[in-house]
């Protein structure tokens, strides 16, 4: 680790109704990667954002290379070599991959833009990467993963000498987090200053050389990483010890009724021939590396995508499923992976996303039965342990494991019997994790039953009862969660049929 590179001392945020940042220190030095972490709403992303311009700080310093700066917007923050990889993409869907990496800085021939010269540029980043991404391609046709991969080769194309990941792995593979491990090392190596935030608390010990901790606004401490265990980390940021040991039984009956049914399923290249039972009171795992399917099978069992064919049964009962609205009417709710795009509106508030699939029941006549709203909305704020000022504040101020919370009121309050996590606990922090787990368990111990799909091995061998493993648009497996095994599910999930 060499010389200081950048400090931010005595940072002071304030929102309407939030202490967003109380006095909060930090320091990044040359050669090093620095952890970043904290409960979601701890400050994190605000302190980075505050950092790169799109915040304007109250209080505080900020020393860049000796010289105290303070940058107008994230361009400025760009040119003087301080570039962020957002947790939440922010890409442009109707254009190519290569305008996306070039937006704002487009190269020119003459007057007008050289897209043959950036697909030319970008496919060296890719290279670079050692992924492969069509410059070409509309970004709006791309996997969330493959997404992220672009936002983090539109970051290293800048000339950076202080680069911020936030969440950068979080819709990542294995194989793409390695060659993302890869390039951070490198950048490293080259002397630049790495902010790395992340939940995941293995990447931490694997790619990190000291860890930097918040919360609730303040700063808590840092930590030397390879002189810390696992426990001081989290102890630092949430003040309790987090348990997570793998599940060793199914807690479903044997005699547990089936309560969806879905027999050969198949939903254009992603879903082939997939046949599958949930049981009451259950908790279904789906595993498989990205791009097996899951999250498509998800889709047309939910009505979102358009079946080719297959049949639905539910509680016995055969059922049309052709759209969201039919999905709902029969009992299911869908908890997407992208919540920005899928699960929650943004620009309205927590009591208006918290009764949006169930407002026929907030009616008076014409009208919003606003008193009912609220005292919905509060009562999974409370349930869920939601961090938000208000039930009026707009979802987009909240932090990303708060929105996922307000997603999950959402299909509480319509009282769905069969819910379907995909990446539930995606970019939320351990705290936030044990609750939501402690709450899928509540909600089959009540009854309901649980369709999780997640990336996440130990996530899968703790929450599961039943695993189906997916390849390649194919359900290759099926285990009970007494026999399963990071090494078995692997070994399926690779297993092309």
């Amino acid at each position: 680790m060499g010389e200081v590179i950048l400090t931010m001392k005595g940072i002071d945020k304030s929102f309407p109704g939030v202490h967003a940042l109380d006095h909060v220190d930090l320091e990044i030095r040359k050669g090093e990667v620095l952890a970043l972490m904290g409960e979601n709403g701890a400050g994190k992303s605000t302190l980075m954002k505050v950092l790169t311009g799109i915040y304007k700080k109250d209080e505080g310093t900020i020393t860049y290379e000796g010289k105290e700066v303070e940058f107008e917007n994230p361009r400025a923050a760009q040119a003087a070599g301080v570039v962020i990889v957002h947790q939440e993409l922010n890409m442009m869907s109707h254009l190519t991959v290569a305008q996306n990496i070039f937006i704002g800085r487009e190269i020119m021939k003459g007057k007008l833009i050289d897209d043959a010269k950036m697909n030319e540029e970008a496919k060296k980043l890719f290279q670079k990467l050692n992924i492969d991404i069509n410059p070409t391609e509309k970004m709006g046709n791309l996997t969330v993963g493959k997404q992220q991969m672009c936002e983090i080769a539109k970051a290293i194309s800048h000339d950076a000498k202080v680069i911020i990941f936030d969440e950068p792995s979080a819709a990542l593979t294995e194989a793409e987090i390695e060659e993302l491990f890869k390039i951070i090392r490198d950048l490293r190596d080259k002397g630049m200053g790495i902010v790395y935030i992340s939940h995941r608390m293995d990447e931490i010990k694997v790619i990190t050389d000291r860890v930097t901790v918040m919360r609730d606004g303040t700063y808590v401490g840092t930590l030397i990483t390879k002189d810390s265990t696992k426990d001081d980390i989290i102890n630092m940021m949430v003040g309790r010890v987090i348990y997570e040991d793998p599940k060793t039984k199914s807690n479903v009956a044997p005699d547990a009724p089936v309560v969806l049914k879905v027999e050969h399923l198949n939903a254009g290249k992603m879903v082939r021939d997939v046949s599958f039972e949930l049981h009451k009171g259950e908790i279904l795992g789906f595993s498989g590396l990205m791009g097996a399917g899951r999250t498509e099978t998800a889709r047309a069992l939910f009505g979102a995508d358009k079946k080719d064919s297959g049949d639905i049964y539910i509680n016995g009962k055969k059922v049309e499923i052709n759209s969201p609205e039919d999905a709902v009417k029969n009992g299911i709710g869908y908890l997407s992976e992208d919540r920005k795009r899928y699960g929650c509106v943004v620009g309205k508030t927590v009591a208006e996303n918290t009764t949006m699939a169930s407002l026929e029941n907030f009616m008076s006549g014409l009208f919003i039965n606003k008193k009912k709203e609220e005292e919905s909305a509060w009562k999974y704020v409370d349930a869920l342990k939601t961090k938000t000022p208000t039930v009026d504040t707009e979802v987009v101020n909240l932090s990303g494991g708060n929105q996922q919370k307000v997603v999950i009121a959402k299909w509480l309050v319509r009282d769905c019997e069969i819910l379907i996590f995909d990446e539930p606990t995606r970019g939320i922090d351990v705290g936030a994790k044990s609750e939501i787990y402690t709450l899928m368990n509540e909600l089959v111990a009540q009854g309901k039953s649980i369709i999780m799909i997640s990336s996440e091995m130990t996530e899968v061998l703790r929450m599961s009862d039943r695993i189906i493993v997916m390849c390649e648009g194919r359900k290759t497996g099926e285990i009970d969660i007494a026999e399963a095994t990071q090494e078995n599910i692997m070994h399926m999930a690779t297993q092309r049929n």
